[in-house]
C-alpha cells in the first residue's frame, strides 16, 4: 500500500517516467541503550515499517525530493554543487547531508535525481527515521550511480550527517542497524570494534509490542548531547588512573572500584548506566541463545529501571508505559528503547495476552497523561534494499 502510493505521488509530481524503488526500515533495540557512544555493545533489530522510496535519475544537476509525510514542506529542491545545511529544507537537509558526505568521501555523483518518499514510522517516536532516510540515500545513490560502496561505508557516513551536518552527537547503532538487519536476526554489535554477531531473534510464543507515547521528541534538542558529555567526563575522570579508552571496557566490579576517580554524583550515575547496561547487554545474548527468556524480561525491566534512575532520560510517559506492561501477565519484560524523553517502550509478551496488555496499558497511560498510545506487533525484517 505505503510502495503504491509512493509511486502514485511520484508520478503526479513529477509525471510518468522510469523509477526505482527503494525501502530502508526503522529499527528497535531490544537493549543496549546509550551504549553505542561509550563503547559498548547493543543489540537491535530492523523492523518491517520504515521509509519507501521512489526515484528516477534527472540529466541536470538538481535534486528534487517530496515527503507524503511533510506534505506542507512541498517539493524540495537543491543543487549538487550547493550542499550547506539550510533551516527551511527541512527534512531533506538528511539526503543533502548524505549527498555531501558521499562527494567528501570521492564518490561521483554526476547528476540529481527526483525522489518521493512515504514513511510508515511515526514521526519523532524514537524507531529511527533520520537513520532510516539516510540509508535510504546511501542505497539510492549507490545503485544509480554504481558507487563502490560497502555497507559499513555506508553506515558509517550516515553517522557522519548526524554528527557533523545535523549535530546530533549520536553513535554508530542506527544506521548500522538499519542497513545490516536480516529477517528474524538481532545484531549483537560491539561498538567498539564494529565487530558484530546475527543472533536467531526467536522468541517462541512471545511477540515484541511496541508502544508508542505519542509524546514527539527531537533528538538535537533533547539532553542527548548533554548525556554524552556527561559520560565523556566521567570517562575523563576514570583515565587519570585507568588505561581504558571507553566506558565499555569496564566491568561492574571495576567501575564500582574506581567511583572515586569521578567523585560527582550525577557523573557517577550517568556512567554507571553505561557500564551497568554493557553487562546487562552481554547477560541478554546470552539468554537469548539459551531461549531463556524469562531471563531476558528481567534484564528488559532492570535496562528501564536504571535509564530511569541513573541515566534519567524516561519521563512520566516513557515509565507509565514501560511499569504499567511490566505488571500485566504474560509480559516478560518491558522498557523504553531510544533515546528517551518520549518516543517508544517495547514489550515481550506471550501472544495470547497482547490484547490484554493493550487493553490495560491504553487506560492506565490516558489516565495518568491524558495521551493515547499506539501499539504495533514489531515483525524483524530486512535492512535497507532496492525493491
Amino acid at each position: 500500500m505505503y510502495l503504491e502510493k509512493t509511486t502514485q505521488a511520484f508520478e503526479e509530481i513529477f509525471g510518468k517516467k522510469k523509477t526505482t524503488s527503494f525501502f530502508a526500515p526503522g529499527r528497535i533495540n531490544l537493549i543496549g541503550e546509550h551504549t553505542d557512544y561509550n563503547g559498548g555493545h547493543v543489540f537491535p533489530a530492523s523492523i518491517t515499517i520504515g521509509t519507501f522510496g521512489v526515484a528516477a535519475k534527472r540529466e541536470d544537476n538538481l535534486v528534487k525530493v517530496y515527503s507524503l509525510n511533510f506534505k506542507k514542506v512541498g517539493v524540495i529542491t537543491f543543487r549538487l554543487d550547493e550542499l550547506s545545511y539550510k533551516t527551511e529544507d527541512d527534512w531533506a537537509n538528511y539526503i543533502k547531508g548524505y549527498v555531501l558526505k558521499l562527494k567528501e568521501a570521492g564518490h561521483q555523483i554526476n547528476s540529481g535525481l527526483e525522489l518521493v518518499i512515504f514513511g510508515n514510522i511515526p514521526n519523532g517516536a524514537g524507531l529511527s527515521s533520520s537513520a532510516s532516510v539516510e540509508m535510504l540515500a546511501g542505497i539510492i545513490f549507490k545503485e544509480f550511480f554504481q558507487l563502490n560502496l560497502p555497507t559499513l561505508e555506508m553506515v558509517k557516513l550516515g553517522k557522519l550527517v548526524e554528527n557533523d551536518y545535523i549535530g546530533v552527537n549520536s553513535g554508530i547503532m542506527d544506521q548500522f542497524a538499519i542497513a545490516f538487519g536480516e529477517v528474524d536476526k538481532a545484531i549483537y554489535l560491539d561498538t567498539n570494534t564494529l565487530k558484530y554477531e546475527m543472533v536467531p531473534a526467536a522468541f517462541g510464543e512471545n511477540v515484541i509490542v511496541i508502544m508508542n507515547t505519542n509524546k514527539r521528541r527531537e533528538l538535537a534538542d533533547s539532553k542527548y548531547n548533554e548525556r554524552r558529555g556527561e559520560c565523556e567526563e566521567a570517562l575523563a575522570r576514570l583515565q587519570t588512573k585507568l588505561a581504558i579508552q571507553s566506558l565499555g571496557e569496564l566491568t561492574k566490579e571495576q567501575f564500582d572500584a574506581n567511583t572515586s576517580l569521578i567523585g560527582d554524583e550525577v557523573l557517577i550515575k550517568r556512567a554507571k548506566h553505561a557500564v551497568y547496561e554493557n553487562q546487562r547487554t552481554q547477560l541478554a545474548l546470552k539468554a537469548l541463545k539459551k531461549g531463556d527468556l524469562v531471563t531476558f524480561g528481567q534484564l528488559l525491566n532492570a535496562s528501564h529501571q536504571s535509564l530511569k534512575e541513573d541515566y534519567e532520560v524516561t519521563g512520566i510517559e516513557l515509565d507509565t508505559l514501560a511499569q504499567t506492561a511490566q505488571k500485566v501477565e504474560g509480559v516478560l519484560g518491558a522498557r523504553m528503547t531510544g533515546a528517551g524523553f518520549g518516543g517508544c517502550a517495547i514489550a515481550l509478551v506471550n501472544k495470547d495476552a497482547v490484547e490484554k496488555l493493550k487493553e490495560v496499558v491504553f487506560q492506565t497511560y490516558k489516565e495518568v497523561t491524558g495521551l493515547q498510545v499506539d501499539f504495533y506487533v514489531a515483525q524483524i525484517g530486512q535492512g535497507a534494499r532496492v525493491l
